[in-house]
């Protein structure tokens, strides 16, 4: 529509109140603390002030914020920027979400956590989202269909079952790791038992590597040269 449509014009008041918006990149205000940013995107989405405070306190409690993140800060890391961009882009309960890799620069705690949030904002059938990133275990966790894009072609849709089943080349393997100290002797470790391994996420605390199917093993081998590896990491 025309700027100078009443539809188009009509559609621009609204769409504050409908739209959430998670970008990658830090949009926030230096000079703002979280508690002073939920309050400005509350006041735009239209909250009324007394639905404000208890929708900022909500949404600072179920992605984990108000457990690393003192309300005065204003100096934020890069985790703490993803959880308090994931609360502002769900204010005011929006149809529609966008949201471009929500949960980057996470620990493992706290992207279940994001995750969960994103689910729980999406259970009405009169709501969306549309989720951009590049690790499958968080469109696993939120999506209920997948598109992958190459090159910036669509190449394939469906669900994440069916992109496995049709698609899938290996394996993803997961280890917690308890002494950070230990993980490059670790990851020397998986490397001896499954030379095509592909480390994917770079995290102290936790390991997650692609296993190509050639490298696979049957289970009890893999679990019991694991155990091996473990044994010597220590």
């Amino acid at each position: 529509m025309k700027s100078g449509d009443g539809g188009g014009s009509q559609l621009q008041d609204q769409a504050p109140a409908f739209l959430g918006f998670c970008p990658q990149e830090d949009p926030l205000w230096l000079d703002l603390t979280p508690q002073q940013h939920l309050r400005v995107y509350a006041a735009v989405k239209g909250l009324r002030e007394e639905d404000a405070a208890a929708a900022t306190d909500r949404y600072k409690y179920r992605v984990g914020m108000v457990s690393v993140l003192p309300p005065s800060q204003v100096l934020l890391s890069p985790f703490s920027v993803s959880q308090l961009c994931v609360a502002l882009s769900l204010l005011g309960n929006p149809s529609v979400l966008l949201l471009d890799e929500p949960s980057t620069g996470m620990d493992p705690n706290g992207q279940r956590c994001v995750w969960k949030t994103i689910r729980d904002a999406l259970k009405t059938k009169e709501s969306g989202a549309i989720l951009t990133t590049h690790y499958m275990e968080e469109a696993e966790a939120v999506c209920d269909r997948v598109a992958i894009l190459v090159s910036g072609q669509l190449r394939c849709i469906g669900s994440i079952q069916y992109l496995k089943n049709k698609f899938g080349k290996g394996y993803l393997l997961e280890i917690k790791v308890k002494d950070a100290e230990s993980t490059d002797v670790l990851h020397a470790e998986i490397l001896k038992i499954f030379p095509g391994a592909a480390r994917q996420e770079r995290f102290p605390s936790l390991l997650v590597y692609k296993v190509p199917m050639k490298d696979a093993l049957p289970l009890s081998q893999s679990f019991s040269k694991l155990e091996e590896g473990k044994g010597k990491a220590r």
